[in-house]
């Protein structure tokens, strides 16, 4: 594997997503792909749009107004998009959010990184991320024991496992679902 091309998600609407991702987060929209079928064969139109990152590589979005999609205000830790970034650009980030009224949360402290996080107009949480001291470490497996912490997590899941279908998550509130941008 080479790296990431793109990751895609579906979009409520292409325009408002690319204001958000375009003139707010200054990612280019790269290209745009309209057609009259998915990709495995379902005859909808619908437009696929790319937003180019630095380092060459995409978030794309789909726009398929004609088949139903389940859009909700994602949670942090069920999806989000992270963008990594310097220290300033994380700092500017945040106040542009706060200026335009697109409230961000943060920043927050995990481990190795800072960020902050953002909703996008589709309820994604874009995350932007800067490293910290001691990330190589922090993320090198020979150091920071990555395998034996997830043997340990299964091991205590099995132990303590909710029956299935059972939700034991509360809101804490990382995100606000009424954040809208």
């Amino acid at each position: 594997i080479q790296g990431l091309h793109h990751n895609a998600y579906r979009c409520r609407d292409a325009e408002q997503t690319r204001a958000f991702y375009e003139d707010f987060l200054g990612l280019p929209l790269a290209c745009s792909l309209r057609r009259e079928q998915t990709e495995t064969g379902v005859k909808t139109p619908l437009l696929h749009i790319f937003f180019e990152m630095l380092d060459g590589s995409y978030l794309a979005f789909f726009d398929l107004p004609e088949v139903p999609f389940d859009f909700k205000d994602q949670e942090p830790s069920d999806l989000h998009i992270a963008l990594e970034v310097d220290p300033g650009t994380l700092q500017a980030m945040y106040d542009r959010g706060a200026a335009a009224g697109i409230k961000p949360f943060g920043p927050v402290q995990l481990e190795v990184l800072k960020s902050i996080y953002f909703r996008d107009p589709n309820g994604y949480i874009i995350e932007f991320t800067t490293k910290t001291a001691g990330y190589k470490k922090g993320m090198d497996p020979d150091q920071n024991r990555a395998r034996e912490i997830l043997d340990r997590w299964e091991a205590d899941k099995s132990v303590t496992k909710p029956p299935h279908g059972a939700n034991h998550r509360q809101d804490d509130g990382a995100v606000e679902k009424s954040q809208k941008p």
